[in-house]
């Protein structure tokens, strides 16, 4: 998700709103995913930070570069902690 960062400087605004979309879902999954495991701190900073992007993901695309991809780094911290502590991604959130 790095490789994003670096370079978002050279998309069009419509790539970028799309970046800020994928990675406000991949938030929201994240969010879901430690809310079932129990994590609901981090599930609630993950899914306010989703609602934030979503919210303003026009803005983050349209606005200054630099804020744009000091919040998208933000966002690919947050999901890489969750990946580190959780290295085993969930296959299924059925419950029997």
């Amino acid at each position: 998700m790095e490789e994003k960062t670096n370079i978002i400087k050279g998309l069009s605004i419509e790539e970028r709103e799309e970046v800020f979309v994928d990675i406000a879902r991949t938030l929201e999954d994240t969010a879901r995913e430690a809310l079932v495991e129990g994590d609901a701190q981090f599930a609630e900073l993950s899914i306010n930070m989703a609602e934030a992007i979503w919210v303003n993901a026009d803005e983050l695309a349209r606005d200054d570069s630099e804020n744009a991809e000091r919040v998208l780094l933000q966002a690919t911290a947050m999901i890489s902690q969750f990946e580190a502590v959780h290295p085993h991604r969930m296959v299924s959130m059925a419950v029997h």
